[in-house]
């Protein structure tokens, strides 16, 4: 696989339970990552997912998270699309194109669970995530 575009949807609080009900409806493979387990400090974020994906056996990948601290809930911000998949060349020009009077989150750069990820809003607002899956040794 070079690349995959596919949703990516944010919860105030409840992506577990969202995760959870879409799993029970489409089966397949239901993995989830809080953000404790990669380190945050505070312990009301601890038990609050930081990355959940749900692959369906019919081909469906559905992404998603809780709102980091900070972030809004505002109707608008609750979907993103998301680019990702290990052909780094590809993604890196679909960043550079995108971006192109966009207004970048967070630049494209090695991340704590050591692939490239950059989060950015193209021109038209649309939100977006990239992540560069790096080789496994």
């Amino acid at each position: 696989m070079s690349s995959r575009l596919n949703p990516y949807l944010n919860f105030p609080g409840t992506a577990r339970a969202a995760l959870e009900f879409y799993h029970g409806v489409f089966g397949g493979t239901l993995r989830v990552n809080t953000f404790g387990e990669f380190g945050a400090p505070d312990p009301d974020l601890a038990d609050k997912i930081m990355h959940g994906q749900l692959e369906t056996d019919q081909g469906y990948t559905i992404m998603a998270a809780d709102f980091p601290p900070g972030m809004p809930n505002t109707p608008g911000n609750n979907i993103t699309l998301s680019l990702s998949g290990e052909d780094a060349d590809t993604l890196r020009g679909y960043w550079d194109e995108l971006t192109a009077e966009g207004t970048v989150d967070t630049p494209l750069e090695k991340q704590m669970w050591g692939d490239e990820f950059g989060a950015f809003s193209d021109r038209f607002g649309i939100n977006w995530l990239i992540n560069i899956t790096q080789p496994q040794t």
